[in-house]
């Protein structure tokens, strides 16, 4: 087996660092909302623009992977991203703030769709599996960290809109690192059209799995909006208060926290557990966890229930890929574009959560049911698939 370079290896690990800023979104949405006085339905379509690019770029990006190889698609993503970052910085308005996130959303399909892959260009067999694991681990740590960067930018810099120079200069860094080391290129792999990739859905299972996805992306994006939110409202702070939601914005921290946690631990379960039997208990108890959300008022309690869903839900995502992979494994690229598209229950979930908060008189109870019903979906899928070894 060829010895792993870890001196090339860093710059590509960093990418996942890069690929954790996606989540910010949850609490830039409430400054954003505040800033511009939005209601709750504009605001609730924020994270749309970010994660509404996995459904319509995911595939074609695979696509364009195969073309010009995964490195430079990497690179790629890093420049998106970047001008994403610069743009509200240098004019900040409504417009620009959704123009950010949506170029954040873009760079971000296509990071997510081609850094994986370069991965398995510098680790082989069974390193593979425990290196991919490494860097959903250091995505979760970007997650945690994020609203930290937002906060230091509040209270250091005094303008939450720092944040966007800052997140410019580690993705500038990670990208101008990866560009001087040298990575192999792969052979060029053979491509596959969209109407192919799509046309694997007529298969129930992968469908079931598809939507799999959708859910479990729903519910980290879903928490993480939702978090800030169901204190401002237990807490009875005012929502349209700056004020008020910088002192909740280290509530998707705690979730995050929790579900580096979990991925750690879930990294450790997984290797001698039964990953069907993982699935159903942790999602069996994240539906728990969610219970007594719609009842308690106090600060603590709630931040423990929700560090609870970032744990239970922590490593869902991995089993429910890893499950549709060995279900088709010859169709591994197609399947690996098609549940990487699942993501845009990032943009899904959320906007019929703040529906559901209207239609509930304002209640966050709206939201809460719908994130039951999310669960609920992901707990029938535990038991409808069975594990092809």
């Amino acid at each position: 087996m060829k010895k792993v370079n870890i001196l090339t290896l860093l710059p590509v690990f960093f990418g996942f660092f890069v690929m954790g800023f996606v989540d910010v979104v949850g609490i830039a949405t409430g400054y954003v909302k505040v800033d511009f006085q939005l209601s709750e339905q504009v605001s609730g379509f924020l994270p749309s623009m970010v994660f509404l690019w996995f459904f319509l770029l995911a595939i074609p990006s695979a696509t364009l992977m195969n073309r010009i190889g995964r490195k430079n698609t990497v690179l790629l993503s890093m420049a998106v991203t970047l001008v994403g970052m610069i743009i509200p910085f240098l004019s900040y308005n409504m417009i620009t703030c959704f123009l950010a996130f949506a170029l954040l959303g873009i760079g971000n399909t296509i990071l997510q769709v081609s850094l994986n892959p370069l991965v398995s260009n510098l680790v082989k067999g069974e390193m593979l599996t425990s290196s991919l694991t490494i860097g959903q681990v250091i995505k979760a740590v970007s997650s945690f960290s994020g609203p930290f960067i937002v906060s230091f930018a509040l209270t250091q810099l005094s303008n939450w809109q720092y944040m966007f120079p800052i997140f410019a200069a580690v993705v500038l860094l990670s990208g101008v690192w990866l560009l001087f080391t040298k990575v192999e290129r792969e052979e060029q792999a053979q491509s596959s059209s969209i109407t192919s990739s799509f046309a694997l859905l007529k298969d129930k299972h992968i469908l079931l799995l598809f939507l799999g996805i959708v859910a479990v992306v729903g519910i980290d994006v879903g928490v993480n909006m939702e978090s800030t939110k169901l204190l401002l409202e237990r807490l009875g702070l005012d929502p349209n208060l700056k004020e008020s939601i910088d002192s909740v914005s280290y509530a998707p921290s705690v979730y995050f926290f929790c579900r580096t946690i979990g991925a750690f631990i879930g990294a450790a379960l997984l290797a001698k557990m039964d990953a069907m039997k993982y699935f159903k208990i942790h999602i069996i108890a994240a539906l728990v966890c969610m219970v007594p959300l719609f009842f308690v008022q106090k600060e603590m309690p709630i931040l423990v229930f929700i560090g609870l869903l970032g744990y239970t839900c922590s490593s869902i995502f991995s089993v429910i890929f890893s499950m549709a992979m060995r279900l088709r494994p010859d169709k591994a690229n197609e399947i690996s574009g098609l549940m990487i598209t699942g993501i845009v229950g990032g943009a899904i979930v959320p906007p019929v959560m703040t529906s559901a908060t209207s239609l509930f008189g304002g209640s966050q109870n709206g939201a809460l049911s719908v994130l039951c019903l999310v669960i609920a979906y992901l707990i029938f899928l535990s038991f409808r698939i069975k594990e092809k070894r």
